[in-house]
């Protein structure tokens, strides 16, 4: 699995654990989920840009956590020519709200940026929390790709 990990602001500083615990969780999914071929960009941000995007994209005038922008969604033109290369889309975090989560939930930073970037996934692959039956079931495949992890609750 291609995963490609960038900073937005670039002086954004934190542990090098947290790109390693993203990575990580990004190909966990793609194994688990069979989309081991698959390319995932995950931008590692703070509150500022990702409040940005949030009222950009789903006029949400607040920061949020987490926030996925799947490229499979609609129908795209195929391209005949070249690798096939299988783009699943963009998984942004905001390290400074995963922070403030991780000590309201009492666990790890790494634990809550684990969580984000499987929770981003799944949103990726189609899952979603619209419905409560929908709600559940995202509920139930998380807990079962952070225990594929190894990483608990209190982590």
């Amino acid at each position: 699995m291609e995963v490609i990990i960038s900073h937005y602001p670039e002086e954004l500083t934190f542990p090098d654990e947290i790109e390693e615990n993203a990575k990580r969780a990004v190909e966990m999914v793609g194994k688990l989920y069979g989309v081991e071929n698959a390319e995932v960009s995950v931008t590692l941000t703070d509150d500022a840009y990702i409040h940005t995007l949030n009222r950009q994209y789903r006029n949400i005038d607040k920061p949020t956590d987490v926030l996925s922008f799947a490229l499979n969604e609609s129908e795209e033109p195929e391209i005949t020519d070249g690798p096939e290369v299988n783009v699943l889309g963009d998984i942004i975090i905001s390290v400074e709200r995963a922070g403030e989560q991780a000590k309201e939930y009492g666990h790890s930073l790494q634990r809550e940026i684990a969580f984000l970037t499987v929770h981003g996934m799944l949103h990726l692959l189609g899952y979603d929390h619209m419905e409560e039956e929908e709600r559940l079931e995202m509920e139930q495949e998380q807990r079962i790709v952070m225990e594929q992890l190894g990483i608990s609750r209190e982590a």
